[in-house]
């Protein structure tokens, strides 16, 4: 062997062994002649040509290409069905000196990851996306895929695809074109040893753009899929190439890199501690301010009525207040059919620990703006909690003796005071005189940021305060040392 040169070897940027599932040993990823293969071999050569395997990063999502991260030894990310455009525009913005290349089929990209690649191309994001376009799902049982020939049968066109019924094929990097932002859109094809090497040449082209910095950068791959197309090797590359290549015909669409500069860099991120400022989070800005963390929380509370009674924003201002208060919070709104005359309700956490989930199935607290929703929620209260009612009384057959509940009519209450809008803000008042939840300082700054009008902020703060001397008149202040109350 001393008197043989290599000229051609792994590629350094593969793993020195592919691994597989335990029972799996004896198997490929791919099936004899699928085209990921070969993809994986160019790809894996342009990185290694470039020397950027430190600074690569993969975007491999669902379907055959998810295998992709048992073969290169680079930065690996799984996301979700059709996403690798999203989560590869966060790679790239967060770590700007990054490679990033998503890579993805046709099943994946042109079906359900539509709006990423549209939108991540029309940004002009600075990534590589190579498409493997084998024309139909393979790893998912041979469904019609959005590029899937007319007249092709697959297991959801069982009588062949038809213009009228199905649609005709998408042709993805025409799709692109007509959008500003690319720099660099073509199509390539594997169907004989020419049109793998020019794939070669394409493939280094759209990786080392995004290492000079050009812009975004498209390549298009027509790729066999023996197995699915039920076809031997050589008879799923002549599909590709007599086929496959009449419909999406190869070559260049667009080049703009010969006389393009580098993009800009990214401006530096703010130092955090300036965070608070720019956001108007600080002390003092915009009317907020930060108030010591006053007990050792964790408040769950269910806010819920009809759209228009003011749910979600009551939800806001318990989280905003909180987040000036010092604490961890999280608000997650939850609509009905409609917003206006539909039901609809929020969930907010405020806690002293790190959130584990925003959602609030078993509330500590339950403000309830109307009698469906009190019916709904009621059974849902942890034990010993607290319920404010939107209503004169109580229906009879809503008491739990586990539970502190208050009713005031709220809304008759605000329309007294000349808008029935502020019925919302009055069952807050109510809250935070019954059990001094939070402070009126910051209540009252996050009121100030979420309400833009100076006459409904001072309407806000007079209808608060009527909550809080109803809920004195009533004697309904809570106990000290009820801290049973916030789940801790």
């Amino acid at each position: 062997m001393g008197s043989y040169t290599v000229i051609h070897e792994k590629a350094r940027c593969f793993y020195d062994h592919y691994e597989r599932k335990a029972e799996l040993q004896h198997q490929t990823h791919y099936c004899p002649g699928c085209g990921h293969g070969i993809v994986h071999k160019l790809l894996a050569q342009a990185i290694d040509d470039l020397g950027i395997q430190d600074r690569t990063v993969l975007i491999s999502p669902v379907g055959c290409s998810v295998f992709a991260y048992y073969y290169f030894d680079v930065g690996n990310i799984q996301v979700a069905h059709g996403r690798a455009p999203a989560a590869a525009t966060a790679v790239k913005r967060s770590r700007p000196d990054s490679i990033v290349v998503a890579y993805q089929g046709d099943g994946d990209l042109a079906a359900i990851g539509t709006a990423e690649i549209v939108h991540a191309a029309n940004r002009g994001e600075s990534i590589t996306v190579i498409f493997v376009n084998n024309g139909i799902y393979g790893m998912t049982g041979g469904q019609m895929a959005p590029t899937t020939p007319l007249g092709k049968k697959t297991t959801t066109s069982p009588f062949g695809r038809t213009a009228g019924n199905e649609g005709s094929p998408i042709h993805v990097c025409e799709l692109l074109h007509a959008l500003d932002a690319p720099v660099f859109i073509e199509r390539v094809a594997l169907g004989n040893n020419k049109q793998i090497m020019n794939a070669a040449k394409v493939l280094r082209r759209a990786v080392e753009n995004q290492v000079k910095g050009l812009g975004f950068s498209f390549v298009e791959v027509l790729s066999p899929c023996p197995t699915i197309w039920k076809m031997n090797p050589i008879e799923a590359q002549t599909f590709v190439r007599e086929e496959m290549g009449k419909i999406f015909c190869p070559g260049n669409l667009r080049d703009r890199t010969k006389d393009l500069a580098p993009r800009p860099d990214p401006p530096q991120p703010p130092p955090i501690e300036e965070l608070p400022r720019i956001l108007g989070l600080g002390d003092g800005a915009n009317g907020f301010v930060s108030s010591p963390r006053v007990r050792d929380l964790d408040a769950r509370i269910k806010v819920a009525g009809f759209g228009g009674q003011g749910v979600l924003m009551l939800g806001e201002v318990l989280a905003e207040a909180g987040l000036q208060s010092g604490y961890e919070v999280s608000w997650l709104p939850s609509y009905g059919p409609e917003m206006r005359s539909g039901t609809s309700n929020c969930h907010v956490r405020i806690s002293q620990r790190a959130i584990d989930s925003p959602l609030v199935s078993r509330p500590t607290v339950l403000l309830a703006l109307n009698e469906p929703s009190l019916r709904k929620f009621l059974p849902t209260v942890e034990p010993n909690g607290f319920v404010l009612y939107n209503g004169r009384a109580l229906p009879a057959d809503c008491v739990r003796a586990d539970l502190r509940i208050v009713a005031m009519p709220f809304i008759e209450m605000a329309d007294a005071m000349g808008s029935s809008k502020v019925g919302n803000i009055l069952m807050l008042g109510a809250l935070l005189e019954a059990t001094s939840l939070l402070d009126q300082e910051p209540v009252a700054a996050a009121l100030r940021q979420l309400v833009k009008s100076d006459r409904w902020f001072e309407l806000d703060l007079a209808a608060m305060e009527r909550g809080r001397q109803e809920v004195r008149k009533a004697g309904e202040t809570l106990a000290p040392g009820d801290d049973y109350l916030w789940g801790v």
